[in-house]
This record gives structure tokens, sequence and C-alpha cells, in this order.
């Protein structure tokens, strides 16, 4: 492809610039558009740089690309390249899906120079594409893909849906949410690439079958009845990196633990043992530890983001423009972004909505 076409032109993935802030009254802190897409949106990542990453998963429909990077005009550039975004559904038998991403959830650079990609493998959010899920580092100096770690099948088991990533200090280690039908968090050494299941089944990375995923009052519900059943989601580390967070997304409490408990060589019984109840929260989907130590949580169904505070959370802000804020990132100026997927509004409990909908990449400055 030529530039402009690498670039997403013909509105397959518009996006227009926004600098009007809004704030809703009697809230401390406005939110900011910075961009809107015509695919739904999950991921976002900002580099110390400035640069500016989003991403695309392959949910209700095909989307055009599944990694971008959001150029200064507006325009987005698949990222890497166009071949690790070439893939597509209707091609999945003739594709390795070693070598292109599949079904993008979360992208989150590591502090080290690189940005790591999450792919689930699981197109729809369904059945996983065997040899799929996989981490993907992209070296940002030189725009390549410098390792592709597989998440084999006893670790990404079917039915898995690998979610988000937060990282050691050293850049050695990652966590990940499992939120699919049986909740962990997995433990990859990003050296040798091996990688297990922790906290495997444990009441604190299962979904809490007493909450109800509700907007403005209303369950949210697929035409088959279903609800929302999404086990460990949101991922938080402290600056440290001694603590890791995390929530059941389908769920009302914050957990965590010291990541020395994340060992390989810590049994699971220890394991379970550590684990702390931090919070009392609501259904979250994000989570953000900020540079200065706040605790920022997305809160989907009163369209607002909250923060840790004591054992509770308290919001920093509330806007309905925020239509299921998903995942955070920061600048290097503080800046917090956050995305809005707009989960409610597609097909899935949306009957009769098109399979691409129109979602929002938003910024705010964080609050004393």
């Amino acid at each position: 492809m030529r530039k402009r076409g690498v670039l997403i032109g013909l509105g397959a993935l518009t996006m227009a610039l926004a600098g009007a802030a809004y704030a809703q009254a009697g809230r401390s802190a406005a939110l900011t558009q910075v961009a809107r897409f015509d695919h739904q949106v999950t991921g976002v990542a900002v580099t110390a740089d400035g640069r500016r990453f989003v991403n695309f998963p392959r949910w209700t429909d095909d989307a055009p690309i599944s990694v971008a990077e959001v150029m200064p005009d507006g325009t987005l550039r698949p990222y890497p390249d166009a071949k690790w975004n070439s893939w597509r559904n209707a091609r999945a038998n003739e594709m390795p899906v070693g070598e292109h991403f599949v079904c993008v959830q979360s992208i989150v650079p590591d502090g080290h120079g690189n940005l790591w990609v999450v792919d689930p493998g699981a197109p729809g959010n369904e059945k996983i594409l065997e040899g799929a899920p996989k981490l993907v580092r992209i070296n940002l100096k030189t725009n390549k893909v410098t390792k592709v770690i597989a998440v084999p099948g006893d670790v990404a088991l079917q039915g898995t849906y690998l979610n988000d990533i937060r990282f050691s200090s050293d850049g050695r280690t990652g966590y990940i949410t499992d939120s699919g039908t049986r909740g962990a968090i997995i433990v990859v050494d990003l050296t040798s690439g091996k990688s297990f299941r922790a906290l495997d089944g444990h009441p604190s990375t299962q979904i809490d079958k007493s909450v109800t995923v509700a907007i403005e009052g209303k369950p949210l519900v697929r035409p088959d009845g279903r609800q929302p059943a999404f086990a460990a989601d949101g991922i938080a580390i402290s600056n440290d990196g001694q603590t890791l967070y995390w929530q059941a997304l389908t769920g009302k409490t914050l957990y965590s633990i010291a990541t020395d408990k994340l060992r390989a060589d810590v049994s699971e019984r220890d394991r379970a043992d550590a684990v702390k109840t931090v919070a009392t929260t609501a259904v979250a989907d994000g989570l953000w530890m900020s540079k200065a130590g706040t605790l920022y949580i997305t809160s989907p169904t009163d369209y607002s983001i909250r923060r840790l505070a004591g054992s509770s959370t308290e919001i920093v802000l509330t806007d309905k423009r925020l239509r299921w804020p998903d995942t955070f990132s920061e600048g290097s100026d503080g800046t917090i972004y956050v995305t809005a997927s707009h989960i409610q509004d597609t097909p899935w409990f949306t009957p009769g909505a098109p399979p691409s909908i129109r979602t929002q990449l938003f910024s705010f400055a964080p609050t004393r």
C-alpha cells in the first residue's frame, strides 16, 4: 500500500480531533474529546515521548485495523505495519495466526522502550483459534516486532480471554488478567516466554454472581438472555512494582496481592492466602495507577471515572459521553487518557445496531 492507503482512508477508521472540554456541574475534572473512531476501540497507550496508540478488537465487526498509531494530523497508521494488521476473518484459514493480529484487546508500553500487544486470539470474544493467543513486543524506536510470545493451550484455556497486562519494574515479568469463563492472573516470564496461571479459579478472579451489570438501572442483556459475565479484567500495579491490583468486571470488589507471591515457586495455597480485599467498588472495567499514586477506576454503569479512596471510591468526573469507559493510559505530563468502547451500543446488547459503532478517546487532567 501507498502511505495514504496505509493510513486507512476512505472513512474506514475516521478520526476527529476536538479541543473543547466539558465538565459536569459539581465535578472537579473536565473531560476533553481527543479522537473519534468509526470502529469499536478498547485499548490506548501513550508513550513517554507523547506518541499515542489505540487498538480495535475484532468483536462485532471485522475491523480493518487492529493496532494503530494516532498521527499528528489525526489519521491512523497501522502499527507496526500493514502486514501485522492484515488479518481478516474470511481469510482465517490462509493466514498464520502467529504473524498477524487476530483480536487485539489491549496495548501497553513497558517503560523500557517497547509496546506490548495483547492478542487473546478469540474473534467475537468466542472460541480461541489454535495458536492465536500471544503477546507481541514492538520496539518503539525501530517500529519493528522484536518478539512474539505464544501463550500455550494449558495456560490460555478454551474460554480464556487475555484482557490487560501490567509489567514488573524491571520489565521481565508480565501480569495478564484472564476475563474469560475461568478467571485467573496469567504470569509471563518475558525473557523465556514461559507462562502459568495464578489464582486460577480463586474467588477474587471470578465473576460475582450477585452482581448485575446495568446502565441507568436497566440490566444489560443480550437477545438470548445472557448478561455480561467477565471475570478478572481491570489490572494495575503500584509504582514500586510490589503490589498488583485487579477486579472482575462483573464484580464489586477490588483485590490486591504482593507481586512476590506471583513467583512460580510460590504454592497456590500460599498465593491464595496472600490475596487482600482493598475496597468495595461497583462494576468496573479499566484500572490505572497514575505516576502520582492515584488508582483510577472506570465506572461504566454511571458514565464515570472514580478513584480509590480508602476502602471505597469517589467520583472524579461524570460525563454521559463516557459510554462504557474502558481503558486508561497516561501522558508524560500526567494527563490521563481513557477510551469509551460503547459496549452497551453494540449488536450484543442493542439488537439492530450496526456491526461498526462510533467510539471515542478522551482525556482529563488529574485532580488533587
